[in-house]
């Protein structure tokens, strides 16, 4: 995925803007890896998710596309 031009970072499963100093609640299942990013981290849109029995792949319209692979997660 490609850098945005902000420093801003958003929850990957639950699409809010992470705020330095305020803890945001990621689901339990997401914490235990169980569950695959539903949104993207660098602009909050929702991507559109495929999963395989072997994975997962996310794309993003904006920032491309993150794969179970590439996040060492298979």
């Amino acid at each position: 995925m490609t850098e945005s031009v902000t420093d801003e970072r958003y929850n990957p499963y639950t699409g809010r803007r992470l705020v330095e100093g305020v803890e945001d609640l990621t689901p339990a299942a997401a914490s235990l890896g169980l569950e695959p990013p539903r949104f993207c981290e660098h602009c909050g849109r929702r991507m559109i998710v495929q999963i395989s029995p072997d994975g997962w792949w996310a794309k993003c319209s904006r920032h491309g596309v993150v794969d179970s692979i590439d996040a060492k997660l298979r």
